[in-house]
């Protein structure tokens, strides 16, 4: 019988044993929530765990994080970073902000998947305690975006400010300045003269993506686009109508052609454009890296301008794409999380840190003429020394987009009909804006 116990005692002995050893961390792959949930590491290091879609942006925050370290040895983080594909990455985000468990500390969330998390009361900290002191430097239109009822959630990389990129080797042809252009009216002549001159179309038009509509009807003056400023359907307003019959016309007279593709992301389009096959096309500051990555052969004939404006007096540009930073309110290390976010993506550091390291035009508008700007890189190398000069020209100018949760609704509709209505098919485009509304509404 003394044999049968002390046998018991060894066995539950050994179990306890294991089941310890389990619970203490025996496996090495932490749960999705671990950095959330502990405060601390052993080395005294503030745990942050961060998601995102876009494995340029953790290279980017892990040297950010290894900069803060070295600034703040009194506050140090141990920052992981997960990149998951993008539609994983916001579902996977959305369920765990929803049911209160296993969410990050830190999160990109691309901008047209932002307003899924400001419904209801979002599960996001107002970051106003750290936009508000550096408000006077930012480009206030790229906030606006992530926020709701005055309370700002997402931090954003860039301004995506649209522009237009010109090749200068095909204008010199056809006798045309670029400096001369200064209107829509002004690049539609200068596009006819390009045409019977040198052969090309003057640009090219999306049919499956609004790239190129959207600045023209961003930069329309007045809050309104495809919504009114209190989020009204508004895309049978002239503002809308207006651009997308211009461009119909363009395309009649062979001024602009059908995108190749369909977008200028596809790789038809950018082996048509590398082989001179248009004088311009417009496009935000942040597609300066398409241009080096898939257009090689255009160094040093591409130069960057403002917009041409609707009117004279009006805006020149408008704030185009982007990812708003967030910090979740399920998080453990909120402050440390967001002084965090502040020193990367608020900073003059951060600032310059994000031209250099990713060549997006900073949120920070006094550092666009910092000498660190001007340092060469592979887009100064490419498009030349004074890249931000055209971005000091139309800083007042630049436009912000409503951004809310119709939006990814109405987006889609002109991605898969209205584009390919108005430009392939040629229907008219007051009646295609019209049913199209009929069906949204």
């Amino acid at each position: 019988m003394k044999k049968h116990l002390l046998s018991m005692l060894c066995l539950m002995v050994a179990l306890v044993m294991v089941m310890t050893a389990c619970s203490s961390g025996g496996n090495s792959e932490s749960s999705p929530s671990a950095s959330s949930s502990d405060s601390g590491s052993s080395s005294g290091e503030t745990k942050l765990e961060m998601w995102t879609f876009n494995e340029l942006h953790k290279t980017f925050y892990d040297d950010m994080a290894k900069r803060w370290n070295e600034a703040h040895s009194d506050k140090k983080i141990q920052l992981t970073v997960n990149v998951y594909p993008y539609d994983d990455m916001h579902n996977k985000l959305l369920v765990a902000l929803q049911s209160g468990t296993g969410a990050p500390d830190l999160a990109d969330i691309e901008l047209n998947k932002f307003p899924n998390f400001l419904k209801g009361e979002p599960q996001l900290v107002p970051l106003n305690d750290i936009v508000d002191p550096e408000l006077g430097n930012l480009v206030k239109s790229r906030l606006d975006i992530y926020a709701k009822d005055g309370q700002y959630y997402g931090i954003d990389f860039h301004v995506g400010a649209a522009v237009i990129y010109y090749n200068k080797e095909i204008l010199d042809k056809a006798g045309v300045n670029p400096d001369e252009i200064v209107t829509w009216a002004d690049y539609e002549a200068a596009g006819k003269k390009v045409l019977d001159s040198a052969g090309v179309p003057m640009t090219t038009l999306e049919t499956s993506d609004i790239w190129s509509l959207m600045p023209q009807v961003a930069q329309a003056p007045g809050k309104d686009d495809l919504q009114t400023a209190d989020g009204q359907l508004n895309i049978t307003s002239p503002i809308v109508s207006g651009p997308l019959k211009w461009q119909q016309n363009l395309i009649k007279s062979k001024i602009a052609v059908l995108t190749p593709g369909g977008n200028h992301h596809a790789e038809e389009y950018y082996g048509m454009m590398n082989g001179g096959g248009a004088a311009s096309v417009w496009m935000p500051m942040w597609y300066m890296g398409r241009f080096t990555d898939y257009m090689p052969d255009l160094k040093g004939k591409i130069v960057i301008k403002p917009m041409p404006m609707w009117n004279q007096g009006e805006p020149r540009s408008a704030g185009m794409g982007g990812t708003g930073t967030a910090v979740t309110k399920t998080s453990k290390n909120q402050e440390a999380a967001k002084s965090f976010l502040a020193y990367a993506k608020l900073s003059k550091e951060g600032n310059i840190e994000i031209w250099k390291q990713l060549g997006f035009d900073p949120l920070r508008s006094d550092v666009w003429d910092a000498p660190e700007l001007k340092e060469s890189n592979k887009f100064t190398d490419y498009f030349g020394p004074n890249i931000f000069d055209v971005l000091t020209q139309v800083k007042s100018e630049i436009e912000g987009v409503i951004i809310n949760e119709q939006t990814p609704t109405i987006s889609d509709a002109f991605k898969t009909s209205v584009m390919t209505r108005i430009l392939l098919d040629n229907e008219d485009v007051d009646k295609v804006l019209s049913d199209t509304a009929a069906q949204l509404k």
